[in-house]
């Protein structure tokens, strides 16, 4: 029971990640139709402004001026070059964001190095937010913090801690998700918002700036992105590599939930997360569940190199596999309106 739940909420968390990740990204492609290549790129250089900042006043003026900080820099992005190639389609975008990505990329490495920061969390999160103490005769218990290291040396107990990091993230990216979900539908920029993205010529005549209201949504969308570095970076890795590792992901995740869709995000986001947890901790081949269920297997069988693999080795390529699926099944995601 403690390994399904404990892998239930790291799948929780790791989706919850991208959805912060790709939430930003949907922002921005939903209004401004812009697919922004860069996305990634924000999200990386977030982890080190929150690193820079964090090793000076602290981690927790880090998590408020990293995401701040980056969503200027996108906001000056999009009002110096993306706007005056908006107006040539969407290969000059493509192109722009694309090459941001890697200046990005280069300016990192000059001014961080080429190796991994030691992006060290705030002291209340290093420990667990809570332990699952499994007895054999007591059964399951759930403990706020870490537990006496002689509870979880006794005989027939196992302990299993659930990091804070991990909470800390769940909590944040939740609170993001209300917070984006009430500026949009609860306030008068909100309603400018949306209806920019249908009427913007009717909004502009009401006297609204609609280029102005494009870059604060695309400074918020990279904003978003450095929040998620900050907690991304300190949680895993802070490394130049950590766009790459997830700048793919953050397009699986929108065209499997749909384009231009945060709710398709959002499950899409949870979805792949939970699918590649449950992979890598199951841990089993098909040669090695049949055997379990008692099954006779032959030679023959054995030697199958597909067979043999284990759900842990497929496990990175599984959301892509999905992927696949949804665009032979349902090419505009689950709760899109547009085809990818």
């Amino acid at each position: 029971m403690e390994f399904f739940i404990i892998s239930m909420l790291n799948g929780v968390s790791y989706g919850l990640l991208l959805f912060m990740l790709s939430a930003g990204f949907t922002l921005i492609f939903s209004m401004m139709g812009v697919l922004n290549f860069a996305h990634a790129s924000f999200y990386m250089l977030g982890a080190y402004i929150g690193y820079s900042v964090a090793q000076r006043v602290g981690f927790w003026p880090g998590l408020i001026v990293a995401p701040v900080v980056v969503g200027l820099l996108g906001a000056l992005f999009e009002r110096l070059s993306l706007r005056k190639v908006h107006k040539f389609g969407h290969v000059p975008e493509l192109l722009v964001t694309f090459g941001l990505s890697y200046v990005i990329l280069e300016l990192v490495q000059l001014i961080w190095g080429r190796t991994a920061v030691e992006f060290a969390p705030a002291d209340i999160l290093r420990g667990p937010a809570f332990t699952l103490v499994h007895h054999a005769s007591d059964g399951l218990g759930i403990f706020l913090g870490s537990v006496d290291p002689a509870v979880c040396s006794a005989e027939g107990t196992v302990c299993t801690p659930f990091p804070a990091t991990r909470a800390f993230m769940m909590a944040v990216t939740l609170l993001m998700l209300v917070a984006l979900w009430l500026l949009l539908t609860r306030t008068r920029i909100g309603l400018v918002i949306q209806a920019a993205l249908t009427h913007p010529e009717m909004v502009e005549a009401l006297g609204h700036n609609v280029p102005r209201v494009l870059m604060l949504v695309f400074g918020v969308g990279t904003g978003l992105a450095g929040l998620a570095g900050v907690i991304g970076g300190s949680t895993f890795v802070t490394e130049p590599h950590m766009a790459a590792a997830v700048g793919s992901m953050i397009f699986v995740v929108v065209v499997v939930g749909g384009l231009g869709s945060l709710s398709g995000a959002f499950l899409a986001s949870l979805l792949i997360g939970l699918i590649q947890t449950f992979a890598v901790g199951l841990d089993h081949s098909l040669i090695g569940l049949a055997e379990q269920l008692g099954m006779q297997v032959s030679e023959a069988l054995r030697a199958n190199a597909l067979l043999t693999l284990r759900l842990s080795q497929v496990a990175p390529i599984l959301p892509y596999l999905l992927l696949v699926l949804i665009l032979i099944f349902r090419p505009r995601g689950l709760f899109g309106t547009r085809e990818a």
